[in-house]
């Protein structure tokens, strides 16, 4: 992509604004916001505190929630996994990994009109389920998957 000059200008500029006014505490950054409303749910323990800690302790199973991922995954430490979701209006995807010391390995949020796809990877020590929870219109939906896995990943 060829920029010209008066773009690149434009876009420092507006980074200088941005820089001023978060250096002045005008804005606040949204990351550390949302890390401390998540933090009981990133430290809770198993898949129902997990659940509980999120407010998804009554999630439905949903067939158009889909988890993307290897049957068998060779090794532990990176083991790609994908969630998409073809609930209208879904605002939050999460994902659980049952057997990991703590359940929660991952939450985004969608603005409105955003596309619900996500895809990480996450560590697993041993073979375990796989669970997406998704939030649409202020429900709760879930769908589960098994991986298997050949070679731990946390330590094995």
């Amino acid at each position: 992509m060829i920029f010209s000059r008066r773009e690149a200008l434009k876009g420092g500029a507006g980074m200088g604004v941005y820089g001023a006014m978060l250096a002045l505490g005008m804005i606040s950054p949204g990351t550390a916001q949302a890390q401390a409303a998540m933090q009981a749910a990133f430290q809770a323990k198993g898949i129902p505190d997990t659940l509980k800690a999120l407010g998804a302790a009554g999630a439905t199973e949903s067939a158009d929630i889909t988890i993307v991922s290897p049957d068998i995954a060779e090794n532990g430490a990176v083991v790609p996994v994908g969630v998409n979701s073809k609930i209208p209006n879904t605002d939050m995807v999460a994902l659980l990994v049952d057997k990991n010391p703590n359940a929660l390995a991952g939450a985004y949020q969608f603005m409105d009109g955003g596309v619900a796809e996500v895809n990480m990877r996450v560590k697993m020590g041993q073979s375990s389920d796989v669970v997406a929870i998704v939030r649409a219109d202020g429900k709760f939906y879930m769908a589960k998957k098994e991986i298997k896995v050949t070679l731990g990943g946390c330590g094995g």
